[in-house]
């Protein structure tokens, strides 16, 4: 697998992949799905605190899902939260486990980030049991926490930190506080 960022030129693409993957993601999530939300959509991942990744399998190049890194706060809190979606053609095999572990490497190594967070609908058991085997701990329980496919969904909180894989040391991002 190989990591590469979302650009404009990946809409036509994409859109195709989000509405074969229809069935696969509801009601888990909603992506872009027109040509203007896709616009945004990328508009939004250009910004310095947001990131988009997309999971290609190395020997075709081929879309296999996406891993969003939001909200990345510096700081003391050294933190993103992740998105991530396979897509049905590739879905099933794999592809999605090592691309998601490339991204937390990526977030550890090179944006220095301490923390990752997923939140994960209880019922979504391919979902925890893909970040169970990247190895994020389950953190606890948020009532209604997220408004997706119409209603306000509870969620599970899973987070890991740079501590708990074996990665390169990096020196600390140039915001966190000496003390």
């Amino acid at each position: 697998m190989t990591l590469r960022p979302l650009a404009s030129d990946d809409q036509g693409e994409f859109l195709d992949l989000v509405s074969a993957s229809e069935d696969l993601h509801r009601p888990w999530m909603s992506l872009p799905s027109t040509p203007q939300q896709f616009e945004a959509y990328v508009a939004r991942y250009e910004k310095p605190d947001e990131e988009s990744w997309l999971v290609c399998v190395r020997s075709t190049g081929v879309i296999a899902g996406m891993v969003n890194i939001n909200s990345i706060i510096r700081g003391r809190l050294q933190s993103g939260a992740l998105a991530y979606a396979a897509f049905a053609p590739t879905a099933g095999q794999g592809y999605m486990t090592e691309g998601l572990d490339l991204v937390v490497r990526y977030a550890f190594e090179q944006l220095r980030l301490h923390r990752l967070e997923a939140q994960i609908q209880p019922d979504n058991h391919a979902s925890i049991r893909l970040i169970r085997r990247v190895g994020f701990r389950h953190e606890g329980d948020s009532p209604e926490f997220l408004f997706i496919d119409g209603a306000w969904r509870d969620h599970e909180r899973w987070a890991i930190t740079n501590t708990m894989i074996d990665i390169r040391p990096t020196a600390p991002h140039p915001t966190l506080p000496e003390r």
